[in-house]
């Protein structure tokens, strides 16, 4: 039996305007016909979802899941991470931001704010008319420009800056707790929950919320040179997704972590396609088996050289191939004599 649900795709990178990616029948097919058992689905993209429709309206819902069905799949979360990012946007963000929201909220910070707390809002609703129970976002960040403690930071910055992310999220964990959905946070650098330490900061100013939780990606944390497999033990019960992609770092004597400024194809730092980077993906797996991780293991394609179709193609097998069929007995029962007490009192020379 398998723990792991199974191999699902994240559709973002993929959906576009022309066939077999331009609407969910078309893309479902494609995903289908690549091995694929489930989808990950955008929820602000109105080719694949109305989402303000979908929490509305159940048979709606019920609609785009026999959409899904239709190719045997299954929709395994939605996805706000447009929408989650600008829950909290530093005023330095606010132009490269502006193109996530709706056109009326553009160049409105506060009515952008506004937008994206109820898109988020919606989104639980949403998951809970699809019987879903789990969501994935990003936090957003008003701490990020100040990562690196040049100039020296003021005395409570950063704690000022948590304070605030929490306040705007408490109000949207309780609607998802409501409709009994977890909300996980996608770990990633341009978060200000960007790793372990700043997810305990967060966690601690929600009041430990249980339906605070973690979206996985070890891609993330190849990038930042943070120990991903330790992080398992760490936050295996807090993890409740999990994106199956790759990166490799490669230091000089140039450039590091930061990456001087240069495009992907020439960072130290960069994402690939599922097994041409560094990734100990088959240490990763048994880690979530052994701790019983029941989630999907969905593929998010980045990659600074591969084509995506390629990239897509060849990440359902990989993702197959590592699911591991978990044994119903251990490997040395034949060698087993039984339970005998006396036997045992004798062998450990008690009387």
């Amino acid at each position: 039996m398998n723990n792991i649900k199974g191999p699902a795709i994240f559709l973002a990178q993929f959906v576009g305007e022309d066939a077999p990616f331009n609407s969910l029948d078309n893309i479902c097919k494609w995903v289908s016909s690549l091995g694929y058992k489930g989808v990950q689905i955008p929820s602000w993209d109105g080719r694949l979802i109305d989402l303000k429709k979908a929490s509305e309206s159940k048979d709606y819902c019920d609609e785009i899941k026999g959409i899904t069905k239709k190719y045997n799949l299954e929709i395994t979360e939605l996805s706000t991470h447009l929408q989650g990012q600008l829950v909290a946007v530093h005023p330095a963000y606010d132009t490269a931001f502006d193109g996530f929201a709706a056109p009326e909220v553009r160049g409105n910070p506060k009515a952008r704010q506004e937008w994206a707390v109820n898109q988020l809002m919606m989104a639980a609703k949403a998951s809970k008319n699809l019987g879903l129970d789990r969501h994935v976002t990003f936090s957003g960040a008003l701490a990020w420009p100040y990562v690196y403690p040049w100039p020296q930071r003021p005395e409570g910055l950063i704690e000022n800056a948590f304070i605030e992310l929490s306040n705007r999220w408490k109000p949207i964990l309780d609607q998802f707790d409501q409709n009994g959905v977890d909300l996980c946070y996608e770990i990633h650098p341009g978060e200000d929950l960007h790793d372990g330490i700043t997810f305990e900061m967060f966690l601690e100013k929600v009041g430990n919320h249980k339906r605070c939780n973690m979206l996985y990606d070890p891609s993330h944390y190849v990038l930042q040179n943070l120990d991903y497999l330790a992080h398992i033990d760490i936050y295996h019960e807090k993890i409740k997704m999990f994106h199956v992609k790759d990166a490799e770092l490669n230091p000089t004597g140039k450039q590091g972590v930061y990456g001087g400024f240069q495009s992907w194809v020439n960072r130290a730092g960069r994402f690939r396609s599922l097994g041409d980077g560094q990734v100990d993906f088959k240490s990763i797996f048994s880690k979530f088996t052994s701790y019983g991780y029941d989630g999907w293991a969905v593929l998010e394609w980045e990659c600074c050289l591969k084509h995506p179709e390629d990239g897509a193609r060849e990440g359902a097998e990989f993702i197959k191939n590592h699911i591991i069929n978990t044994t119903e007995k251990a490997f040395d029962d034949f060698a087993g004599s039984g339970a005998d007490i006396e036997a045992n009192k004798k062998m450990l020379g008690i009387n």
